[in-house]
């Protein structure tokens, strides 16, 4: 008989090893690996299915905060670790771990949860939805007209290579001050930035990074960036280097775009390889040949599960004002029901009105991909996977709920 039930602090070995297996990894983690990975269980949120005391499964959420349209926190249930060993799959193990764990966060007064998904059919049977995208660009610098000169930057503002441990100093409070203007970013502890650094290595072939980072003419941080270098170095021929960009944030798109030019700028550099950025970023844009920047991939990144559907709807911020009655559908989930949605500029109202007439029908997976702005109900209407109970209903809905710039998270987790 299979067991589900939180790990002990003397399975935490066994557990790591299942989850390795359940990803593929090397079934044996290395001693840094595991002292990593120590560092973040806690054993009333670590779950495991265990098969005659063998681990067969994985499930771990640790408390998040994610920022929502407008800067407000949103107390955050985050799921991640999650693995069934190919042995036990299809035998409800995710599903029970996930009902348990959704349960305690909805107790606990979480207004969301959310996770990265590793393959994407799997979580919307569980009320997720994909909430932000990320898109990941290769700039080839010889065709993007911008030269090898150093990047200009405004009077007295300077680049710096620092090292970790300057990073750890000084990015901490970065990031919170730009974190309000990030709708789907989520906070980041002491363990993401030592992980970042290497003074903890989570992955068993950790490369150190080069950090550098913006400062203003008075000394303010105003953008950092972390990256390696893929080196191609061909003797007597021309070397044909690449940065791969682990991390780039900017106060301002001219913060980010300075960035962005230094590392186009670096002697030896051919290719910039961008990792997951916001599908609508400035790096194409900046480039005075844009078509330099070619789109490797594009995927779903953040996404979003509603405990709390007044809580959430009511933490974003609205431009326009407008009302619109939605009939959530969350079998045997907690979201479930018809919500009065009332927004202005001012703030928002989110009630229960069992007994309104509805305006849109949709699933609760459906309603978290339009939270953050990103999602069209309109588009969602079109392929029948949001009904309109009203004409014009989606349309309407989708100028209360979309925003200018789209969502992204830059995190893994």
């Amino acid at each position: 008989m299979i067991e589900i039930r939180p790990v002990e602090e003397d399975e935490f070995e066994e557990w790591q090893r299942a989850m390795y297996t359940g990803f593929l990894m090397e079934p044996v983690p290395t001693p840094d690996q595991l002292e990593a990975h120590r560092r973040q269980f806690v054993n009333s949120r670590s779950l495991g299915a265990f098969d005659g005391g063998r681990c067969v499964g994985t499930f771990r959420s640790f408390a998040q905060e994610v920022t929502a349209v407008g800067g407000a926190p949103v107390r955050s249930n985050a799921v991640t670790n999650v693995s069934v060993s190919p042995t036990h799959r299809r035998r409800g193990l995710l599903t029970e771990m996930m009902r348990r764990d959704l349960a305690a966060a909805e107790e606990r007064g979480d207004a969301v949860a959310t996770l990265i998904a590793a393959e994407y059919p799997i979580y919307g049977r569980y009320g997720f939805g994909a909430a932000t995208h990320a898109t990941a660009w290769t700039v080839d610098v010889t065709r993007s007209g911008l030269g090898s000169r150093p990047p200009v930057l405004p009077d007295g503002a300077r680049i710096d290579l620092v090292d970790g441990a300057e990073v750890r100093k000084l990015g901490p409070a970065f990031y919170e001050r730009l974190r309000p203007a990030l709708p789907g970013s989520v906070d980041r502890g002491e363990v993401w930035w030592e992980a970042r650094t290497g003074v903890l290595r989570f992955a068993r072939d950790w490369t150190e990074p080069y950090h550098a980072v913006l400062r203003s003419a008075s000394g303010e941080v105003e953008g950092l960036v972390t990256y390696r270098c893929e080196v191609d170095s061909r003797l007597g021929e021309q070397p044909q280097h690449a940065v791969i960009v682990d991390g780039l944030l900017g106060s301002t798109p001219a913060a980010e775009a300075a960035l962005w030019r230094f590392l186009c700028s670096i002697d030896w550099v051919t290719k910039v390889k961008s990792g997951r950025r916001s599908p609508d970023d400035v790096l194409p844009h900046l480039l005075p040949d844009p078509r330099a920047a070619q789109i490797e991939r594009h995927s779903d990144w953040l996404w979003v599960r509603f405990l709390d559907v007044a809580a959430a709807l009511e933490a974003r911020t609205y431009k326009r004002t407008g009302a619109v009655v939605l009939d959530v559908l969350d079998e045997g989930g907690p979201a479930g029901g018809r919500y009065r949605l009332e927004v202005s500029p001012e703030g928002a109202s989110c009630t229960r009105a069992p007994g309104a007439g509805a305006d849109l029908t949709l699933s609760a997976s459906e309603l978290a991909t339009v939270w953050l702005g990103d999602g069209s109900l309109t588009r969602l209407a079109g392929i029948g996977r949001v009904r309109e109970e009203r004409t014009g209903a989606a349309r309407e809905a989708d100028a209360l709920f979309r925003t200018p710039g789209r969502p992204w998270c830059p995190d893994v987790f």
